[in-house]
C-alpha cells in the first residue's frame, strides 16, 4: 500500500520525503522493522519511539511517522503527527484494511471479570452460529490455533494482524478484553465494537492513572467510541456504582442493556445458590427467561455469566442456546481453578489481584469451606502501591490464616512489598511472610488438614515470576501439582 494511501487515514501536520512509497507493514518497535515497513515512533511507558529512529532507518524502515521533527535521511518520508499513538492505531487499521468492519466485534473492560465473560460470550456466539476469535489475558484464539497472550490488550498492529488472520481462518467476530492500558494509550482506537461491557470499576492500575476518577473516564472513552460507529450497544453491570455512574451520566441516548442483581436490571439473576459443584440461579432477559445451572463457584461469576448472556442476546443468539453454553463453561484457566480435591482437601489458583477480586473469591470459597480457609498471595511490584494494604485487610477479615508471599515484584524488594501488605492485618496477626513463594505455597498445602481449602492467588495463569528485569518459569498450578504428588 502506498503511503499517501495510508495517510488519508490520519490527520497529518506535515510530510517531507516520498509520500508514494509503498509500505510493506506497519511497525512500533525498530526491532521488527524489515525493509519497506512504516515505522511508528510513539511514546512508550518506559521509552520514546523517537529515540529509535535511526536503527528503524539502519534496518530498512521507508516511512517514519513521530511526532517531533526528524530528518530520518535520504530517501525517507518523515510524517509529523500531532498524537502518534492514535495514528499509530488509524494507519494499522488501514493498512490492514479496516477489519473489524467485517467481524462481529465484541469488547469487555472492567477491573475484574474480563476474561471469565470473554470465554462465556465466546462459546455462546460458537453455540449461536458464529466463528468467533478470542484476545485476552490468558491467550489468543484464531480458530483452532491458541497463542498464548503477551498482554490483555496488545499494540494496534498486534491487534489488526489477529483480526487479518481471523478472517483468513474463517471467523467471522471477534471478542476481546480492552484494559485500561490499551484505551488510554490508543490500542483500540478506531476499531468498530458491535457491542461493549462493562463489567466493574475497583481500584487497580491507579499507579497509572492517578485516581479512580481519572481511570474510570478512560473506561468511559471505551463506551463513547460506539458513537463514532452509528447503532452499537453498551452492555452495563449496574450493580456497580461505576457502571450505574457510566449508564446514568454518560450514555444516555445510546443503545444499552443493564444487568445485574437488582430489580431494574434488564438482565438480571434471582434465586442464587450456590454449592460445592456451582452456582445455580434464575434469570430474566428480554429474550427469555429460566434456571441456569453453573459450573462455576461464586455469585461474581453469575455477574460474569449475566454479562454473557446480555451480549449473547444483543448479538442475536436464541435464549436457550445461550443458556446451554453458559452452563457447559467448566474453567478458565487461572480463574477460581481447581488443581487438588483429595483426601477431603481442595487447592485453588486464582488471578485475583486487587482487594474487590480477592474479597470476591475469599467470599466464595468461604461458603463452601468445612474446615479452615487459608491463602497464599502478594502484590505485584512497581503497581498500585495503595491496594496493597487493602488486600491485606480483606485477608485478614476472610481467610483463617494467611502467607504472604512474592507475586511479581519487578524492581522493588519484596520484603517492602509484603511490609505494605501486613498493615492491612493491623492487630490480626493471623498470617505470616514466606518471601520464596514456591515455599509459601508448600507451606500452606503442610498446613491443611481434612475440610480444608487453600487459594493461591494473584498470579492464576501466568507462567512466570519477574524479578528485577529478570523472567523465570513459574506455574502456580504446576507447583502445586509437584508438591502433593
Amino acid at each position: 500500500m502506498k503511503l499517501s494511501e495510508l495517510l488519508k487515514s490520519i490527520e497529518v501536520l506535515s510530510v517531507s520525503g516520498d509520500a508514494n512509497v509503498e509500505v510493506t507493514g506497519v511497525v512500533y518497535d525498530s526491532r521488527q522493522v524489515t525493509p519497506g515497513a512504516l515505522f511508528a515512533a510513539v511514546p512508550g511507558e518506559h521509552v520514546d519511539g523517537a529515540d529509535f529512529i535511526s536503527d528503524a532507518v539502519s534496518r530498512g524502515a521507508v516511512a517514519v511517522v513521530a511526532e517531533c521533527g526528524f530528518d530520518p535521511g535520504s530517501g525517507v518520508a518523515l510524517v509529523k503527527v500531532r498524537e502518534g499513538r492514535r495514528a499509530l492505531a488509524a494507519l494499522a487499521n488501514a493498512f490492514y484494511g479496516d477489519l473489524s468492519k467485517r467481524l462481529f466485534t465484541l469488547g469487555v473492560t472492567g477491573t475484574n471479570g474480563k476474561t471469565t465473560t470473554t470465554y462465556m460470550i465466546r462459546d455462546i456466539l460458537r453455540a449461536g452460529g458464529f466463528e468467533p476469535g478470542l484476545l485476552g489475558t490468558v491467550a489468543y484464539e484464531v480458530g483452532a490455533r491458541s497463542i498464548p497472550a503477551t498482554r490483555t490488550t496488545p499494540e494496534a498492529p498486534e491487534i489488526h494482524a489477529m483480526f487479518e488472520r481471523m478472517c483468513q481462518y474463517g471467523c467471522d467476530a471477534a471478542v476481546m478484553e480492552v484494559s485500561s492500558h490499551a484505551i488510554a494509550m490508543e490500542r483500540v482506537h478506531g476499531i468498530d465494537f458491535n457491542v461493549a461491557v462493562f463489567t466493574n470499576l475497583t481500584q487497580d492500575h491507579l499507579d497509572f492513572h492517578g485516581g479512580m476518577e481519572a481511570y474510570f473516564e478512560t473506561k468511559a472513552r471505551f463506551f463513547e467510541f460506539l458513537r463514532d460507529h452509528g447503532e452499537r450497544t453498551a452492555v452495563i453491570n449496574i450493580d456497580d456504582l461505576w457502571g450505574r455512574k457510566l449508564a446514568e451520566e454518560r450514555l444516555v441516548n445510546l443503545p444499552m442493556v443493564t444487568y445485574g442483581f437488582g430489580e431494574t436490571a434488564q438482565v438480571r439473576a434471582t434465586k442464587v445458590k450456590p454449592s460445592l459443584s456451582g452456582t445455580e440461579f434464575y434469570v430474566e432477559t428480554p429474550w427469555g427467561k429460566g434456571p441456569v445451572s453453573l459450573k462455576l463457584l461464586g455469585r461474581f461469576n453469575v455477574h460474569n455469566a449475566l454479562a454473557a448472556l446480555a451480549a449473547g442476546g444483543v448479538s442475536g443468539v436464541d435464549f436457550q442456546t445461550m443458556v446451554t453454553a453458559v452452563e457447559n463453561v467448566t474453567a478458565v484457566p487461572g480463574r477460581l481453578e481447581l488443581v487438588f480435591d483429595r483426601r477431603k482437601r481442595r487447592i485453588f489458583v486464582d488471578y485475583a489481584h486487587t482487594d474487590d477480586a480477592l474479597k470476591n473469591v475469599l467470599t466464595t470459597l468461604r461458603e463452601i469451606c468445612k474446615g479452615r480457609l487459608i491463602v497464599v498471595f502478594g502484590c505485584g511490584g512497581n503497581r498500585d502501591h495503595g491496594k496493597r494494604e487493602k488486600m491485606g485487610r480483606v485477608a485478614s477479615q476472610l481467610a483463617d490464616y494467611s502467607i504472604i508471599t512474592s507475586d511479581n515484584p519487578r524492581n522493588e524488594e519484596p520484603a517492602m512489598i509484603a511490609a505494605h501488605i501486613l498493615e492491612g492485618f493491623g492487630e490480626a496477626r493471623n498470617c505470616e511472610v514466606v518471601l520464596d513463594r514456591r515455599e509459601a505455597i508448600a507451606a500452606g498445602i503442610a498446613m491443611m488438614k481434612r475440610k480444608d481449602v487453600l487459594l493461591v492467588a494473584g498470579k492464576g495463569h501466568e507462567t512466570y515470576q519477574e524479578f528485577k528485569g529478570t523472567v523465570v518459569p513459574f506455574d502456580d498450578r504446576e507447583i502445586v501439582r509437584e508438591i502433593t504428588e
